[in-house]
């Protein structure tokens, strides 16, 4: 696998952190919504909602566009895709580092298990 840029993970993990940022993800894995519907959930005022976003925005988390007087903001995936790809690089590479341990192990215990001998028989 390779990372297009590590310290775009690294900026997407770290929008993530925060619990108000992820519910705000989530909401907009739903569709679109403008600032004033996502502030509506939260007992934080709107500047903080707006740095939140700023957050998730510069992360490429999502995109925020011009309606008219509406300022929606949309969910990009692309940065989950990323972390999802990234997340299951690691488990494969794990999960062979850890059956070659189990294999190394086995042998180990093999070649150090008592052999039977005659009067063991």
């Amino acid at each position: 696998m390779t990372v297009r840029d590590p310290d775009r993970i690294d900026m997407v993990f770290a929008a993530l952190s925060d619990p108000t940022r992820r519910s705000i993800v989530r909401r907009l894995a739903d569709g679109e919504a403008t600032v004033l519907e996502l502030a509506q959930p939260f007992p934080i005022s709107l500047p903080a909602i707006s740095r939140h976003l700023k957050v998730l925005e510069e992360a490429g988390l999502i995109s925020r566009s011009r309606d008219g007087q509406r300022r929606p903001c949309q969910l990009r995936p692309e940065p989950l895709v990323d972390i999802a790809t990234w997340a299951e690089h690691t488990r494969a590479v794990w999960e062979q580092r850890l059956d070659r341990l189990d294999a190394h192990l086995r042998r180990a215990s093999e070649r150090t298990a008592p052999r039977p001998t005659s009067e063991t028989r």
